[in-house]
């Protein structure tokens, strides 16, 4: 298991118009090792560009980023965390090629990276066992992702990610695009995950509801700034900031059972 953190991170991108804004300001998160920690906020929060900084695809103007405990260089932080880090995206349906079937969609991450069995069959072991673990029928194989469920899809990107066996998965948005229900059994499927390899998540969402169902720690963003942290139950129950009491009254709540850590 490793550790992930960004430390005082700040960055600056052109405004057409208005000169320059600042996505992040002076933004530090750390995700220890097997934990899960939540992020908050609307769009525009800053969510998206600190994702982005914490997977080595954009370049701060300062701060450093570290993955178990030694300083990346940023230049060469996406290729150092390929595998140590996976991503898994809010529209599960258009992060999967609808030209591959589920069987090619998961056999390429695992060429990519030399991890596929040798032969046909063992390949397809090995494909029904990624399938298996998020609980998916090997009978899905020869499907293509406008065959799915939107649970389905999400799950097979869940599949793809843990193909490279990461140690840290982020996930964006996972549940927001798909109805309460699947919301839920997506979410009890992370929780189970972590309890069973040990990786460590970090869950982007703007429901406080959705990160207290799986994240011990939260940390609520507004505009490029964090304006509050703590465990999640605390600022569901009695928030501090006027933002975060503000995400609350907006976001229906979500029904999920309570999960054990």
């Amino acid at each position: 298991m490793i550790s992930l953190a960004a430390e005082h991170i700040t960055v600056t991108f052109k405004r057409r118009g208005a000169g320059r804004f600042k996505a992040l300001d002076d933004v530090s998160l750390a995700i220890a090792p097997g934990a899960a920690v939540g992020l908050i906020g609307e769009s525009g929060s800053g969510k998206s560009t600190l994702v982005r900084v914490l997977m080595g695809l954009q370049q701060p103007d300062s701060g450093r980023l570290l993955l178990d405990g030694s300083e990346l260089n940023m230049r060469d932080a996406r290729r150092q965390m390929r595998r140590q880090v996976q991503l898994i995206f809010q529209d599960a349906a258009g992060a999967l090629n609808p030209r591959q079937t589920v069987f090619a969609a998961l056999s390429e991450v695992l060429k990519v990276h030399g991890l596929q069995r040798t032969g046909r069959a063992a390949l397809a072991a090995q494909i029904a066992e990624l399938l298996a673990r998020v609980g998916l029928p090997e009978s899905l194989v020869r499907q293509y992702p406008r065959e799915l469920s939107g649970g389905q899809c999400q799950r097979v990107c869940i599949a793809r990610a843990l193909a490279v066996q990461p140690a840290v998965l982020i996930a964006d948005e996972p549940v927001s695009a798909l109805d309460v229900s699947v919301q839920a059994r997506i979410l009890r499927l992370l929780a189970e995950l972590r309890r069973s390899t040990g990786l460590s998540l970090l869950l982007v969402a703007h429901d406080l509801a959705v990160v207290k169902a799986v994240c011990e720690h939260a940390v609520v963003l507004q505009a490029g700034r964090v304006v509050e942290q703590g465990p999640p139950a605390r600022l569901f129950t009695a928030p501090q900031h006027p933002y975060t009491r503000r995400l609350l009254a907006a976001v229906p709540r979500l029904p999920v059972e309570a999960m054990d850590r």
